[in-house]
This record gives C-alpha cells, structure tokens and sequence, in this order.
C-alpha cells in the first residue's frame, strides 16, 4: 500500500486550482528538459496533489511544442501516482453538448511531430496501450462530476489531431461518421502514453467546449460564447478536482489494472546490452524496473 499523491494536468483556460493549500510553484528539471511551467504543489483535502498548466501560464505552448516527456517525468519525480488530465475538446456527437465532461477510455493518435516515447535506440520498451486509461481513476473521475452534477459521460474514445489548426470539414465527418470519434483534442497524446510507461495511472476528462465542424450550427457559434463555456468548464473541473480525494483515498493498493507494473514485461532489452546513457535519463519514469536483477 503506498501514499496516493494526485496529479493534475491542466489544458486550455486551466491555469492554477483554487483549492489547493499549503500552495507553492516548484520547479523541477529532468532529463528530457523544462517541464511546461513550475508545478503548484500542497494539499486538497489532506491529499498531497501537484499541478501542471499543460500550456505554461499564459498560454505559451502549442499542442505541437509542449514538453510531454519533461511534465510526466516531473510529476513521476514528485511522487505522483495518479494523473488526472483535463482538457478542453470539440465533440462529434449531438448527445456530447457543450458544458458536457466525457471521461475517456479510447483514444486514436494522429499526432506526428512529437517525440511519444521515453525509450529507444539502447533500452527498448513495448507497453500495452489496449486499454490507455486507469479505470480506477476513471470511476472517480466521473462519480466526482456525477455528485457535482455536471453532465458526464463514461467512456468514450478521443481523437488526438496535431493541430495546430482545426480540422477540415472532410477530416471532421471523416473521424466521426467513419471512424466512430466522439471528441478531438489536441494534446492528450503522447501524454497518455507516456504516462503509462511512467507506471502512471491516467485518466482524461475532456470538456466539451464547442461542435466539432461537422455540426451545420458550427459557424454560428461566436468566440464569446465558446469563451464562456471555456470558463465554465474551468470552474467546474476545479470543483471536480476538490471532490477526488475523498473518492480515491489517501492510501492506494496495487493499481487492479496494473498500471503501476506495466514494465514488468514492457522492457526487452537485455541489462548487458542497454545504453547506460538512456538509462540513466530513464531513473525516474523507469527506475523501479530496471533496477530489477530479473528484469530482461
């Protein structure tokens, strides 16, 4: 049984969470450069939890340009054991409105300008994305909105887009006509993946901002109403954020789903033969495996 600390990634209009006490920005280097932005570390309820704006504040990063690499191995750093990412998103469905939180249990990747891995070339690692979020985490999360009474929806799969332009109206049909989408977003990949070669359990609550452009009422929405959902969803999702502690306990077993021993099996590159540089760089997000005497 170990110590849950909570860790909490903040997408578009996300920028710090009230409810945190005891509150500091730390900053934290690692092996794969600065982190987005300093940490704001302390309590929710008793609960040790750590922060990252995703885009730094003030909206610095691109969906293209962020760090992922250097956010999930500070927050690994920090003693993190559960990732919650909140992110702003475009939905492919009617019954998906505005206002609307999907916490996500598929996701298709169609990022391609971004490093996606802590392994490579001298310590090669394979970890199993068939089931990319925690469903432990997941549960909470949405029994957190459920108990808020935030309109919110179990399951759904995310379509992670480049960016940083939206989507032409063919790719939107496309992904959801076709590809059977239910919202799109820029930035929860590699995040999701990175966090489970981190032996993070993760999870994304995705907020639903505006239609995606396939919807015909598209290009009537004005920046000022996208706006003010934008804030809405904000407070909402620090709410939301208040409740998790009370719901996910301040003592953790084993992650049922194994989130937190996924490179039991995921490493393949024999001890003799990995570079010591990548894994000296690999200490913090992989450290508990390869110090392993059996790992292979």
């Amino acid at each position: 049984m170990t110590k849950t600390i909570l860790g909490i990634v903040g997408g578009s209009g996300l920028y710090d969470v009230d409810a945190i006490s005891d509150a500091q920005w730390v900053s934290v280097d690692t092996p794969w450069g600065k982190p987005s932005d300093s940490i704001l570390t302390g309590l929710v309820e008793g609960m040790p939890v750590a922060f990252l704006p995703r885009h730094a504040r003030g909206h610095v990063h691109s969906p293209s340009t962020i760090p992922y690499r250097a956010n999930i191995d500070a927050l690994k750093q920090l003693g993190v054991t559960d990732v919650v990412s909140l992110s702003a998103c475009g939905s492919f469905r009617e019954d998906l409105p505005p206002g609307t939180f999907v916490v996500v249990d598929q996701f298709v990747d169609r990022t391609f300008a971004r490093e996606k891995s802590f392994f490579g070339h001298g310590c090669v690692g394979h970890v199993s994305m068939a089931s990319p979020t925690c469903c432990r985490l997941a549960d909470a999360c949405h029994k957190a909105a459920t108990q808020l009474g935030i309109p919110a929806s179990r399951g759904g799969t995310y379509l992670a887009m480049e960016g940083p332009q939206f989507s032409s109206l063919a790719e939107s049909r496309m992904y959801r006509e076709s590809w059977n989408c239910d919202v799109i977003g820029m930035t929860n990949m590699p995040e999701a993946k990175l966090a489970r070669e981190a032996e993070l359990c993760y999870s994304t609550v995705a907020m639903v901002t505006d239609f995606d452009c396939w919807h015909p009422k598209h290009g009537e929405i004005d920046i000022t109403e996208l706006l003010s959902v934008l804030f809405n969803n904000s407070k909402q999702a620090k709410r939301l954020v208040s409740l998790l502690p009370s719901l996910l306990g301040r003592r953790r077993e084993n992650c049922p789903q194994g989130c937190d021993r996924v490179l039991d099996t995921a490493i393949i590159t024999a001890p003799a033969n990995r570079c010591p540089a990548l894994v000296a760089k690999l200490r913090h997000v992989a450290g508990r495996a390869l110090s392993k005497p059996t790992a292979n």
